[in-house]
């Protein structure tokens, strides 16, 4: 029975923590995938539930050293409350660091300016001050290192606490058996080393905590969307309750300015809603009866009221919500390089500043001086920081993944918005996508004395009673022109032909060729009209009245707004752009022709779309499929990424991999933009966590860089990073 659960993992220091706790999970019977997400703190996992349970998964984490707990039983205000108490625990401790440390830093500066100053030169005095930064503040690094190495392990936490422990107790031993002579400074203390590394991490660690609690922004501002309370109709009078409250079936009232607290459809009234959070678009959407409407979306004007069909945890606001965290407990398959570094980092560092300790000792200084192989050691341990190689995917990916969300862009993985970028070719399911998928009314053309206006006024009248859709869109036409659309005295449907009515006491016919046939009336006068309506794609039907041909009326699905942008911005990008549809090749070509496209797949049956897409992919292209039914389904599965337009059906969203929530097609260069920035991001992050390492590590092996300086520019790393990452919110859609 396969089952998935997210833990929420803290105690974690750095990215080889993260590597070990992934490890130990996957090694467990009954677990078939663990991810763990550093910057996020959790750990997602696939298993099979009749084999283990989560209580075993979570005992196996604390055995490594740190605390688990259901993500569900942390609520987002308990979050908020631990990590504030996280930052003010590390701004204390911050704090009395750098106080006790400054003296320190002013006597290492003195001694490098030959200056005396008895009471900081004092070596009593430097051991009283720097033992409690050693022992008391930096105690969290050696309490982690002792769980790392329990655990047959290595981090951050090991690297620190060897390499200051290695300055400090050098220092103690030069107090108590190095003899001076009176008035002479001491020169072999490295108390300041040890101090001001601790601190330097410390300012690090802080700066890198506040900067990580702005990765996830984007579910914080999500989440305090949520209307507080609903005001509902219970034993026919108005109360206001607390939103969870609310139940399906509850009838809620909605006033103007006023949030809508749960997703439903509407049954009185009707209203412009503000639906900007959902899809990003900031222009009003227009309600009526029937109409559904989504929770935390504002009421903009009118009062209405909906009967609730989604409530908690099954709105769309709570799906995007867990849609978006899903994405960033993600991984993107370029992280594996930092994960396989980061494995074995910690271990190959400690040997690197062992080589270092032995060859400057025994090689250069030929054993009759120690103090400069020390400090080279201790400054490779110290510089190596497995912490920014850790950040370089999560916080970008976390970041991206939430500025996607912001602009109606639902990815649902980090390896999603990797191959996203990557993208050759786009296919476009025409109706729906590229068209509305609603036949309108686009040409009347008068063949009579009646004008432009009659000819609707009549048509309209003689469709009022008709189901066909495009007996509909002539209807709708009608009531958009005309206040009032009279009956028809008589009306009958002619199944596959059109329909009959009498208005005004005179027969109309409204339909096709053979209806006309059928009925004896000359259509010779607007062949060449029909024809050129049906070049254009546009379904023609002809209307009689009196038995005469009156006019030409032509129907079409008409592009979307915005399309023809879209599709000429995916070309500039350099992405072939298909379109694919059952339409017959003649209307295909119409529409292709209309909004740019040059290759066009007609004449498809539903359950072929998925073989076409198959036959793209085998030509080497990287093919992105954008649909929004359940036929296109099978072929979002296949493509290797499926775009579902989000006002499509639920079907076409599951089977998605990134879901875009407007229904014009900008958002589809909106999210290859958002995906080829967020991995520039990755690859300049994992380029600089690298690169300092490469460079940094030789630097102070051999002797180039003091501990001071390492320690700061260790702390620095992962802190540049996410602040990297963290440029992605400047992204414009």
């Amino acid at each position: 029975m396969d089952a998935k659960k997210t833990l929420k993992i803290s105690g974690m220091s750095c990215a080889a923590c993260a590597a070990r706790v992934e490890k130990g999970l996957n090694n467990l019977d009954g677990v078939e995938k663990a991810v763990v997400n550093f910057a996020a703190e959790k750990a997602t996992l696939q298993f099979d539930g009749s084999k283990i349970k989560v209580s075993d998964m979570i005992k196996a984490v604390e055995n490594l050293g740190y605390h688990a707990e259901r993500a569900e039983e942390v609520s987002s205000d308990r979050e908020k409350e631990g990590r504030e108490k996280e930052l003010k625990g590390l701004r204390l401790e911050l704090i009395i660091s750098a106080v006790l440390s400054a003296p320190l830093i002013l006597a290492m500066v003195f001694t490098l300016v030959q200056i005396d100053v008895v009471f900081l030169h004092n070596p009593y005095f430097q051991l009283a001050i720097a033992t409690p930064v050693q022992f008391i503040i930096g105690s969290r690094f050696y309490k982690n290192a002792y769980h790392a190495l329990k655990a047959k392990g290595a981090n951050m936490d090991v690297l620190i606490a060897m390499g200051t422990s290695a300055a400090y107790f050098f220092s103690l031993y030069n107090v108590f058996f190095q003899p001076m002579e009176p008035g002479m400074m001491m020169k072999d203390l490295y108390f300041e080393a040890a101090a001001v590394i601790i601190t330097l991490i410390l300012l690090g660690k802080y700066l890198e905590a506040v900067a990580k609690g702005k990765t996830s922004e984007a579910i914080k501002k999500l989440a305090g969307l949520q209307a507080k309370t609903a005001r509902v109709i219970r034993e026919s009078k108005e109360m206001d309750i607390p939103v969870e409250e609310v139940e399906p079936g509850d009838i809620v009232v909605v006033r103007p300015g006023e949030k809508i607290p749960v997703d439903g459809r509407i049954t009185a009234g009707s209203s412009s809603i503000d639906e900007s959070m959902l899809t990003g678009e900031s222009i009003p959407v227009e309600k009526k009866a029937g109409d559904m409407v989504a929770g935390a979306t504002i009421n903009k004007f009118g009062t209405f009221k909906f009967e609730a069909t989604k409530v908690g945890k099954d709105t769309v606001l709570a799906q995007i919500i867990k849609m978006v965290e899903d994405a960033q407990g993600s991984k993107a398959p370029i992280q594996k390089i930092a994960d396989q570094v980061s494995s074995v980092f910690v271990p190959v560092v400690v040997g690197v500043a062992l080589l270092t300790f032995l060859v400057r000792y025994f090689g250069i200084d030929q054993g009759m001086n120690i103090t400069p192989a020390l400090v080279s050691a201790v400054s490779v341990l110290v510089i190596a920081c497995p912490c920014a190689l850790g950040l370089a995917t999560p916080t970008a990916i976390m970041v991206g993944t939430g500025k996607g969300a912001e602009n109606g862009i639902l990815i649902k993985g980090g390896e999603h918005l990797e191959t996203a970028y990557k993208l050759t070719t786009v296919v476009l399911d025409k109706t729906g996508t590229i068209t509305k998928g609603m036949p309108e009314v686009t040409d009347i053309v008068p063949l009579s004395t009646i004008d432009t206006k009659g000819i609707l006024r009549l048509a309209a009248g003689a469709e009022k009673k008709s189901e066909h859709p495009l007996g509909v869109a002539i209807y709708e036409k009608g009531k958009r022109e005309f206040k009032e659309i009279s009956d028809p005295a008589e009306f009958a449907a002619i199944p596959g032909r059109g329909v009959y009515a009498v208005i005004n006491d005179s027969p109309i016919y409204l339909g096709t060729r053979k209806l006309m046939a059928e009925k004896g009336i000359d259509i010779s006068q607007s062949e060449e009209t029909v024809a050129r309506f049906e070049d254009d794609g546009k379904t023609a039907m002809f209307m009689a009245v009196d038995n005469s041909v009156a006019a030409v009326l032509a129907v079409a699905d008409t592009v979307k707004e915005h399309s023809i942008e879209a599709i000429s911005e995916l070309q500039r990008m350099g992405i072939d752009v298909y379109m694919i549809t059952g339409d017959n090749r003649r209307t295909a070509q119409a529409i292709a022709k209309e909004v740019g496209i040059s290759h066009v797949l007609a004449e498809v049956l539903p359950e072929n779309k998925a073989e076409e897409v198959e036959k793209l992919k085998r030509q080497g292209k990287v093919v992105g499929m954008v649909g929004d039914g359940i036929n296109d389904a099978p072929a979002l599965v296949v493509a290797d990424i499926g775009m579902a337009i989000g006002t499509g059906t639920d079907v076409a969203m599951e089977a998605a991999d990134i879901t875009l929530m407007r229904g014009d097609l900008w958002a589809i260069p909106t999210a290859i933009h958002l995906s080829r920035k967020t991995m520039s991001k990755i690859k300049q992050n994992l380029f600089w966590a690298f690169i300092y390492n490469i460079i940094g590590i030789p630097f102070a092996a051999f002797g180039l860089l003091s501990p001071v300086l390492a320690g700061g520019a260790m702390a620095f790393s992962s802190v540049s990073v996410v602040t990297n990452s963290l440029s992605l919110k400047r992204f414009k859609a």
